[in-house]
């Protein structure tokens, strides 16, 4: 891991060092639609799912539940978290069928970690906001999809909808953790789907706060 991987994971290591011992519980009010996008991901029998930015592996052992044919890999830039991961995912008795990896977002090889070069499914659930490169995230992201394959996100939205006090509100509180929701992301999102050929979907969530994007491949 070069030298700006490793800051990445420095940080986000600080930031979740103790934070993810109460990460689950504290974040269920606050990240709203995972349940949505984990039920909308419908893999083929005996498909490949990958989650970019994995965290503790809750929206992995969840799908894993959801679909028992399925095999699931995630991976985290942060040690940390992924301590966490690797525990709940042992607990939940998965770790024959969700496999973890230490990763930089933008540039993996999923073939060295994982033995797997294309995926049916690629999602990525409140990460994206907190990757200042999110671009380089979106384009490898959108080539790890198979044929067929369809990516996923689920982020914070521009809350167009809701009061000027509680965007403001919840910025500053985002902020605190290094999240920053990005405007450009819709319309940079569709530029690279169409570039591919691929299908572009954009929904807003409970009046903005939130936004499910799903692009398949043909």
């Amino acid at each position: 891991m070069n030298s700006a991987h490793g800051n990445a994971a420095d940080h986000m290591d600080r930031i979740y060092r103790y934070q993810r011992t109460i990460y689950n519980l504290t974040r269920k009010p606050v990240l709203l639609g995972r349940d949505r996008l984990l039920n909308q991901l419908r893999p083929p029998r005996h498909g490949t799912i990958l989650e970019i930015g994995c965290g503790t592996a809750r929206n992995l052992i969840r799908a894993a539940r959801l679909y028992p044919n399925a095999q699931f890999f995630g991976i985290d830039v942060s040690v940390s978290m992924l301590a966490t991961a690797e525990r709940d995912v042992v607990r939940a008795g998965l770790g024959d069928r969700i496999r973890l990896a230490q990763a930089d977002a933008t540039d993996f090889n999923a073939e060295d970690l994982f033995g797997e070069s294309r995926f049916d499914r690629v999602f990525i659930s409140y990460a994206l906001s907190m990757i200042p490169p999110w671009r380089d995230v979106l384009r490898h992201s959108l080539a790890l999809l198979g044929s067929g394959g369809a990516l996923h996100i689920v982020d914070f939205g521009q809350q167009e909808r809701l009061p000027a006090w509680f965007q403001m509100l919840l910025f500053a509180w985002l902020r605190r953790f290094s999240v920053k929701p990005e405007p450009e992301l819709p319309e940079t999102l569709e530029k690279l789907s169409h570039a591919k050929g691929m299908e572009f979907r954009f929904v807003p969530l409970y009046r903005g706060y939130a936004y499910s994007a799903v692009v398949q491949n043909p």
